[in-house]
């Protein structure tokens, strides 16, 4: 099936010298540069291709490799490396100018030192531990947003962080220029769900446009009934059908409805662009179900998804879909819904009404219809399964009204305790870090929503880099967070970003 893609992303690789070394040095430079390149490029972990631009010599070249970053839209970042000397003050055009994510990357050519053999034609080729603190010191005088990473290129961990950075920047690049799809308003007298869509469009580039839910109806009582009957075959396929959903069962058309929903959804997002889309259960116009079997296949394809109008959290989801590219694990829609306090045991429960995506679950997904409780419309079809164990990250979207703030949980999926025979919902269970207590307390007291993203895919260190490259608050609870000290941390950060709003 189609799902919402980008164009092919390209990270380019900038190398700093001077001409006070001669030709014969800078062809040199140029060599090893492209070795790095290619040692980059060759990792299999980077979701892009690494373009290798020519050696960076004086101001003017600088400038203009930023400003042509800046406009290229392939371009998802830069990664800059001294391999000489190269001065800082030829880079100050350029990098004011950058408007792209930036990795400083702090490597040399050779990894070992030829100890018997060093004189100062190697010392003079070979630079970087000097020439890299020189361009350090440069983008700290101008406050440039970027990464650090230290390593041989050679070393796995030096190509992971670099992968990681190059996912962040892809999740970036997308929310410059998403646009999501908001079927009805979001859910009556909730706070948090609310936020500034203007401030939205002018932080992170993402446009939230509006539409009747009866505008979606339309395409969807118009969908073709071949689609629709591709869609059935393809559900028995991959889903263990509950029995009063396959072909004869008493419940076949609510199957064939829910498939006319996401034939009708689909092509109402295609046709425009759009990346990301919410639904509102209050709001349902002349929709049969509730959208739940659509929406868990859409995710699963790569589409941001919030629920009851949340297009903050499909925002972020869509963003962190898009960084989780081609990773193991998934990325979904998800809400803490209830605890398990037993002391020592602590566990949460996270689900939704019906939108967990499949993504989360090795193991084949059941198809199911039952009774919602709310909505006031026919029982919804949802796929039903437990997401699979694993390390990873809880992260919430928030409007504090002068700034969005993020707010992060490293967790453990682990299996649920007991069977869960009567919660007919796809469902994770996760032991927070470090504990429950502190995790909640420190949630609540950062103001997080409840709507959040799962990724058993990403790790704080993706929302780390990606937080650092559009100057986003970020608050991360982690195995060594203590309430007293996160409460400082968010102390320290009011006062941070009240002074730097300025007048």
């Amino acid at each position: 099936m189609p799902s919402p893609t980008s164009p092919v992303q390209e990270i380019w690789f900038l190398t700093g010298s001077q001409r006070l070394y001669g030709e014969e040095t800078l062809r040199q430079v140029a060599g090893q540069s492209r070795q790095i390149a290619a040692a980059l490029a060759d990792s299999s972990g980077i979701p892009a291709r690494v373009v290798w631009k020519p050696v960076l010599t004086d101001a003017d070249a600088i400038r203009r490799v930023c400003r042509e970053a800046n406009a290229e839209d392939r371009c998802t970042g830069l990664i800059a490396w001294m391999h000489t000397f190269s001065p800082a003050k030829m880079w100050i055009a350029g990098l004011d100018a950058l408007r792209k994510p930036l990795l400083h990357l702090h490597t040399q050519a050779n990894k070992a030192l030829p100890w018997d053999t060093i004189d100062m034609d190697f010392m003079n080729l070979n630079q970087a531990a000097h020439g890299d603190r020189e361009f350090g010191y440069v983008q700290a005088r101008l406050g440039v947003p970027r990464k650090t990473v230290a390593g041989h290129v050679s070393d796995p961990v030096t190509r992971a962080r670099v992968a990681v950075w190059a996912r962040a920047a892809a999740a970036r690049s997308e929310l410059a220029t998403l646009r999501l799809a908001r079927f009805g308003d979001n859910m009556r007298d909730v706070a948090v769900t609310e936020g500034d869509k203007v401030e939205a469009q002018l932080h992170f580039g993402a446009s939230v446009n509006t539409y009747g839910v009866n505008d979606l109806v339309e395409v969807v009582d118009s969908a073709d009934e071949s689609e629709v009957t591709s869609l059935v075959e393809e559900y028995a396929d991959l889903y263990r059908l509950a029995p009063e959903l396959r072909p004869g069962g008493g419940r076949h058309d609510s199957l064939r409805y829910a498939a006319r929903i996401e034939a009708g959804l689909r092509t109402f997002l295609t046709a425009s662009g759009f990346r990301a889309f919410t639904t509102n259960f209050e709001d349902l116009g002349g929709l049969r179900q509730l959208p739940g079997l659509a929406v868990q296949r859409l995710m699963a394809q790569g589409y941001g998804f919030g629920g009851e109008g949340d297009w903050k959290t499909a925002v972020l989801l869509r963003a962190l879909k898009v960084a989780a590219a081609g990773l193991p694990g998934g990325t979904s829609f998800m809400e803490d819904y209830t605890y398990d306090m037993t002391p020592g045991e602590e566990l949460i429960l996270g689900a939704h009404m019906l939108e967990v995506c499949p993504s989360l679950t090795t193991a084949r997904p059941s198809c199911e219809i039952h009774p919602l409780g709310i909505g006031g419309r026919e029982d919804p079809v949802r796929l039903v399964f437990d997401a699979a164990p694993g390390p990873a990250v809880v992260v919430g979207l928030a409007d504090l009204g002068d700034r969005f703030r993020l707010v992060a949980n490293d967790v453990d999926v682990v299996a649920a305790p007991h069977p869960l025979p009567a919660l007919p919902v796809a469902r994770a269970v996760w032991r927070p870090r470090p504990d429950l207590r502190t995790s909640t307390e420190s949630w609540l007291t950062a103001g997080g929503p409840h709507h959040t993203v799962l990724s058993t895919a990403l790790t704080s260190e993706h929302l780390d880099d990606l937080a650092e490259m559009i100057r986003l608050e970020l608050l991360l609870i982690e195995k060594t967070t203590t309430t007293r000290q996160f409460r400082r941390e968010l102390r320290w950060n009011q006062a941070y970003h009240r002074l730097a709003r300025g007048l």
